[in-house]
């Protein structure tokens, strides 16, 4: 009998690493696409990665975010229009304007030789005055003072014992008292007598004006409603602020100093 330390190890013995595979091997040899005459394909090295195309979508993305950078923001909205709201004009400040409107009206038809247009009628007639009447009435103005009668006549004005157009030479202060009575219909029917003082010639020919619209009243009372909408016998208040002490003017300043 064999002794036991003289059996051969049962376990088959590891393979070394080294040693070809058991299973067949192919032997290395140009292959079937080399053998057809095409180059081979070269592979790239393993440390470099085959680069990404990018995808389109992206591209349009950077596209999109290329131009907002160059567009300004708010360029596509559309700008709003905003009216000024405007103030109410006084009756006063509607009655000057008027004056300016019917003064320049006159000017445009001198200059073009036209026959002057007749003026609007009045709705309601002229009331009837006695022979002796008088109307008295008081107008004022910023520092001015107007003191005004009216008595029946043909529709002659005037002021300090001067013709109206020779007391007040501008066409426009002539307007601004004739207003009155081309608004009342008096125009032809009454003739007024003023006498005034204080302040300049546009704040007498506003007192004048605001005297006469006062007497036109003291003749028909009926024409109140009329000559107040058309801001005839509205006590204009405005006036220029006097000087303070310690100033230049109303409310300027001297330059401060500090040395």
């Amino acid at each position: 009998m064999i002794d036991d330390e003289q059996k051969p190890d049962e376990t088959p013995l590891e393979q070394d690493e080294t040693d070809p595979p058991a299973g067949p091997v192919e032997e290395e040899g140009p292959s079937s696409s080399q053998a057809a005459g095409e180059e081979p394909t070269p592979t790239p090295p393993a440390d470099e990665a085959p680069a990404v195309e990018p995808r389109p979508v992206a591209e349009k993305a950077e596209k999109a975010e290329e131009k907002k950078k160059d567009v300004i923001p708010g360029a596509d909205l559309e700008p709003i229009a905003v009216e000024p709201e405007e103030r109410p004009r006084s009756a006063e400040e509607q009655a000057r304007l008027e004056a300016e409107e019917e003064e320049r009206a006159k000017r445009e038809a001198a200059l073009a030789g036209e026959a002057e247009e007749p003026r609007a009628k009045s709705r309601r007639a002229p009331a009837k005055m006695e022979g002796d009447a008088h109307y008295l009435a008081t107008g004022k103005r910023k520092t001015s003072i107007a003191r005004v009668t009216l008595t029946p006549g043909k529709g002659k004005i005037e002021v300090n014992r001067r013709a109206l157009e020779e007391f007040f030479p501008r066409p426009l202060h002539q307007t601004t008292v004739r207003q009155p009575l081309a608004a009342s219909g008096y125009e032809k029917s009454v003739d007024v007598k003023v006498r005034v003082h204080g302040g300049g010639i546009s704040g007498q020919a506003g007192a004048v004006r605001h005297g006469i619209a006062r007497a036109l009243t003291e003749v028909d009372p009926e024409l109140r409603g009329e000559l107040k909408r058309r801001g005839f016998l509205t006590r204009d208040a405005r006036a220029k602020e006097r000087r303070k002490a310690g100033l230049k003017k109303a409310r300027k300043r001297p330059q401060f100093s500090k040395r």
